[in-house]
């Protein structure tokens, strides 16, 4: 039965204005829900609630289908029903300056301790140095500066009174201690000492040698003295600043102690605040002494034990959680490795680099930590050492602060090596699909960390119910963006729009986005012409500006149409020449223009050589397309004999790459033509793929496709005689522009639905194809019968030059077809 043409209305699916109950979006209630997720709504949901390990959530699909504001608004709801994390915190390690050290406290109460140990401080700086200048203190040194002072004196005392015994005097001399003989408390002369008997000169100098060695050893003993009254001193420091600062201690570790770690800090600050009394004393800093040395930490990579007390015992708050409500939720915009894990910042200083534990910046897994994070899978995967970072710190549950060196660097260099936090939280990946899917094959850990998919469709079916909530869903953008409301007549045609978008009739594009936009246009162009409400009219006006806008390559190439630049015929017969249709997409917008594709055949070894892939322009899909015209003539028309032809067939004027299997009926129906002798008619062109059963199969783009070459045709005039075949599985796609409609309509345009190659092949040659009887053999004269006879005498002739050698084999084209 041969195919009829479609009707005006089987082209378009109209949305009626009257089945709306309402007259325009003011009068819709804010959508609460997402439209047409359901499947994508309840993953989101599941791999949120699910708390096991692993089980973070990557949402994948198109842009524009409201992904990201979807993810945002359950989470803020649902970090309201959740309880709030930890702040965190660093604090200064007093045994190992490079490693400062993690606290976490109840939220909220990280302010108030970085304030009280700021107020410590401050206080220390009166109280202690206040305690120092006190009347027991100083009286309390004084006596042991006087013992230790007495003692000394009394030992020097005792020396030289057993040296006089002896008969030395202990002189001082700008050089240091001598020894002097003395008779009667006079010095000898050096006569007196030389008259001197030999053995009286020997026990001089006996006792010479015994008072200098008793010197010696209380010379020995004195820094020993010394020592302990310095031990003395520091005790009673001690003593004095533990009463001084005690209180202060004492009162924070009572109003911390249910904070564990807060506690263990606070027992090393008051150690340590002992042990460094002289940062106390002396007046303290004065500001700009406070300014310079506010810094001073980790210089040439070696932190400073030097710290002023300000600095000493401050508290890094990196996570503040005291205005939180629930569970932190956090999209990071731009998910570096350090925006990630954190860093450590230095300060240039005298020409070198210096930092501390007060320069630990946190990241935004510290930030959502207990909570949600969200995050592009594009920008994590963009940024260098992002993505095994998130990994790492996913694999190990918790968030280590190094350098980007440090990590992935054989060279070690000294810094600070803050103690690790422990990690517990949601994250959530929102990419495209394809991202999704590569993640999966080419990282064998990206499984065990997201194993939970969010799939968002790119469209919806298109029921009543659904036209109502993209209805509702628009209404609720209008408000958000101020707008004017859109009537039932705005809505409608926003709907049709949005099937096309589509490509299906029965479908609604869930990519809202680019309804949204145009809704705003058709808002701007409603506020032009001073109308309160948006109609169908400025809808319509949104999409033709949009679409003139983008058009220009479009507008060039139909130019070089008209103008025989590019070789297209609308009319007229040819044989081996067809109208072929091919889509491109220039961003967003999305055109197609006539490709004439050619056909040659002659004797040869069964080949069908396809010269776009030969010249490497056309991609595996086109190849494939081409490669199952062989099957299929074989199959079709020759079942008993060798395939003995060889054909060229190009996509003329082609100058890109081309790919996909569209084209594959009308390089058949050219091949055929040229086979059987008999021209195609030019005032059609044809789309749509081929199996070796000769099944005419869906394309996509359709509707660009009919209107490419309605355009064309229009152009030049229209008269009864021109029309597109098109797939009939590809009918309920269609959403054609209302020109087209209209010129179906009045019988100057047609658009044939086909489904086997023969249905094709009847329309384009107006002969019929023909159908094998019971004995397999094709009606006299029909094109199936002329195709198998072309074929059947190629095979002859081929089996007659087989003597020859190939080499020999003369060619036969079309034009010496019967």
């Amino acid at each position: 039965m041969p195919a009829t043409p479609l009707t005006a209305d089987q082209l378009y699916r109209r949305c009626d204005p009257d089945a709306f109950d309402f007259e325009t979006t003011a009068d819709l209630p804010d959508l609460t829900v997402m439209v047409g997720q359901d499947r994508a709504v309840e993953a989101v949901q599941f791999g949120v609630a699910m708390r096991r390990r692993g089980f973070n959530v990557f949402v994948l699909g198109p842009p524009g289908t409201g992904r990201h504001s979807f993810v945002r608004r359950y989470l803020v709801q649902r970090v309201s029903e959740q309880p709030t994390p930890p702040d965190r915190c660093y604090v200064n390690n007093f045994d190992e300056p490079r490693r400062p050290i993690a606290i976490a406290l109840p939220a909220g109460r990280g302010r108030e301790f970085r304030e009280d140990m700021a107020r410590l401080v401050e206080e220390a700086y009166t109280t202690i140095p206040a305690a120092f200048e006190s009347d027991e203190y100083r009286s309390r040194r004084q006596a042991i500066e006087e013992e230790f002072g007495k003692g000394q004196a009394r030992r020097v005392q005792e020396i030289t009174e057993r040296a006089r015994a002896k008969g030395i005097a202990i002189v001082q001399t700008p050089a240091g201690i001598a020894f002097a003989p003395i008779h009667d408390d006079k010095p000898l002369s050096p006569e007196e000492i030389e008259a001197l008997s030999p053995d009286e000169r020997r026990l001089l100098a006996d006792r010479t040698q015994e008072v200098t060695d008793e010197v010696q050893a209380a010379m020995k003993a004195m820094p020993r003295l010394a020592r302990e009254a310095r031990e003395k001193v520091k005790a009673l420091d001690r003593e004095i600043s533990l009463l001084a600062a005690g209180n202060l201690i004492d009162d924070l570790v009572e109003k911390y102690a249910d904070v564990l770690g807060v506690v263990a800090y606070l027992v090393r600050v008051q150690s340590d605040l002992i042990d460094n009394v002289s940062l106390f004393v002396g007046g303290g800093e004065t500001s700009a002494e406070s300014v310079a040395s506010a810094h001073a930490g980790t210089s040439a990579g070696q932190p400073s034990k030097d710290l002023p007390a300000k600095r000493r015992y401050a508290v890094n708050l990196i996570v503040d959680h005291a205005g939180t409500t629930g569970a932190p939720l956090v999209f990071e915009e731009n998910p570096t490795y350090q925006n990630l894990v954190g860093e450590v910042e230095y300060l240039a200083q005298q020409g070198a680099l210096v930092t501390d534990f007060g320069l630990i910046r946190s990241g935004a897994l510290h930030r959502a930590n207990g909570g949600y994070l969200v995050l592009d899978a594009h920008k994590v995967l963009s940024q260098p050492f992002a993505w095994p970072a998130l990994k790492q710190a996913l694999e190990a549950q918790e968030i280590r602060i190094e350098p980007i060196g440090q990590a992935y660097s054989v060279v070690r260099t000294a810094t600070l090596e803050p103690e690790p936090i422990p990690l517990d939280l949601k994250v959530i990946l929102i990419g495209e699909r394809w991202i999704y899917y590569w993640l999966l094959a080419a990282d064998p850990d990206f499984a065990e960390f997201f194993r939970v998919a969010a799939d968002f469709d790119d469209r919806m079916d298109r029921t009543p119910a659904n036209d109502r909530l993209f209805a509702q869903l628009l209404g609720t953008l209008a408000r958000q963006e101020g707008l004017q409301p859109v009537d039932r007549g705005g809505l409608a045609r926003l709907i049709e729009e949005s099937s096309r978008h589509a490509e299906h009739s029965g479908k609604l594009s869930a990519q809202v986005r680019r309804a949204a936009d145009i809704m705003l246009e058709a808002s701007h162009w409603a506020a032009q012409r001073g109308a309160s409400v948006v109609g169908a009219e400025d809808v319509q006006h949104a999409i033709d500006r949009r679409i003139y806008r983008e058009s220009r390559l479009r507008a060039r190439l139909q130019e070089d149409i008209l103008e025989d630049t590019i070789l297209i015929d609308t009319e007229g017969e040819r044989v081996g020449q067809v109208n072929g249709l091919a889509v491109i997409e220039v961003g967003e917008f999305a055109f197609a223009k006539p490709n004439r594709i050619t056909a040659r055949v002659s004797i040869g070894s069964g080949t069908v050589i396809d010269i776009e892939r030969e010249t490497k322009l056309g991609g595996p899909l086109h190849s494939k397309g081409v490669l199952i015209l062989s099957g299929f003539l074989a199959a079709q028309y020759v079942t008993d004999q060798p395939l003995s032809l060889q054909a060229s067939i190009v996509l003329e004027q082609s100058y890109g790459g081309i790919e996909g299997d569209s084209a594959s009926s009308g390089e058949l129906y050219a091949l055929l033509s040229a086979l059987a002798g008999v021209p195609v008619r030019q005032c059609f062109a044809v789309t749509g793929s081929v199996n070796q059963h000769g099944e005419i199969q869906a394309i996509g783009g359709v509707n660009q496709k009919i209107e490419g070459f309605f355009d064309v045709a229009s152009a030049r005039g229209l008269d009864g005689t021109q029309g597109v075949l098109i797939p009939s599985s590809n009918v309920k796609h269609l959403m054609l522009r209302r020109d087209v409609i209209e010129a179906v309509r009045d019988g100057r345009f047609h658009i044939y639905p086909v489904r086997t190659v023969d249905e094709g092949l009847a329309i384009l040659t107006g002969l019929p194809a023909g159908e094998r009887d019971a004995d397999g053999h094709y009606p006299e004269g029909s094109l199936n019968h002329r195709i198998s006879a072309r074929l059947i005498e190629f095979a002859e002739r081929r089996r007659a030059f087989g003597g020859r050698g190939e080499s020999d084999q003369r060619c036969v084209s079309q034009e010496d077809a019967p």
